[in-house]
């Protein structure tokens, strides 16, 4: 095993610990920990797109949109975080607008804003967010771990050579796979969900997941930047770790909002009942 390996397993079990306290005890601790996700996040993506050459005024937008937010998400105050999100990130595209250019500050808000919104509205404060996040959690780290050493072992063809030369279709499948199972294996040990609804929905999340990582491959190579930031050892930024899990909130958080509560679990106001079919 080299040593950016072994300390890259080191980095993400000692990371894991905390995460999944944090994520068992929920509340004001779990709403917390996804505004502070948001925060590093709207640092690391304007860090990469140099928002303070290209757009400093729209920057400091930004910083006092995410900001905002941050604090609705951990007082729950779900749809004000979201409103402040849509209204901040109008402001900073403007200028962009009138300028034919690309939007990058309004992006940077939307990507890291409405991540801490998904997760923390997921999670919520029952036992369904509790099942849903472990439900997720497990689809991503299972996708991500199989497609890299699938990867790395079998090789094969490129999945997207231009973005991120290291993927390969081998990778991607076998992640999927992964993934996949994965999900069915928290659904099952956790007797939640039934028929073609949770491997659907793992299926989705496994996508999602690895099209979130597609996304800040693509983004760290149009701007010729190799990690995100340098705050985890082995992996580089907060972004590098959590890239495949902010599509897959999206995803998650979308589908929950989208399926009809037909259930007493989810009429008691749990979002991320709807996942898993209760």
């Amino acid at each position: 095993m080299s040593r950016e390996l072994r300390l890259r397993i080191i980095s993400a079990v000692l990371l894991a610990i905390p995460v999944l306290l944090i994520t068992w005890v929920g509340g004001i601790w779990f709403r917390g920990l996804s505004a502070l996700l948001g925060l590093l996040i709207y640092y690391e993506f304007s860090t990469i797109t140099d928002l303070a050459t290209r757009e400093p005024a729209e920057r400091i937008v930004g910083w006092v949109t995410v900001a905002l937010a941050a604090v609705l998400v951990v007082i729950a105050w779900p749809a004000y975080a979201l409103a402040a999100v849509v209204i901040g990130a109008l402001i900073a595209a403007l200028p962009a607008w009138r300028n034919r250019t690309a939007p990058w500050a309004a992006v940077a808000i939307v990507y890291s804003g409405l991540f801490a919104i998904a997760l923390a509205g997921l999670r919520g404060v029952g036992i369904y967010g509790l099942y849903a996040m472990l439900f997720i959690i497990a689809i991503v780290w299972a996708t991500d771990i199989l497609a890299y050493f699938c990867g790395r072992a079998i090789g094969g063809r490129k999945l997207a050579p231009s973005i991120s030369p290291g993927k390969t279709w081998s990778g991607a499948i076998f992640g999927t796979v992964a993934g996949v199972g994965a999900g069915l294996a928290v659904a099952l040990t956790l007797r939640q969900g039934g028929g073609f609804s949770v491997p659907i929905i793992a299926l989705v999340l496994s996508i999602a997941s690895q099209c979130g990582d597609l996304f800040e491959s693509w983004v760290k190579r149009r701007f010729k930047v190799k990690d995100s930031s340098r705050l985890i050892p082995g992996h580089g930024g907060v972004m590098d770790r959590v890239d495949g899990l902010v599509f897959a909130a999206f995803a998650a958080f979308i589908l929950a909002v989208a399926l009809p509560p037909l259930t007493s679990g989810q009429a008691s106001g749990e979002l991320a009942a709807r996942l898993l079919g209760n």
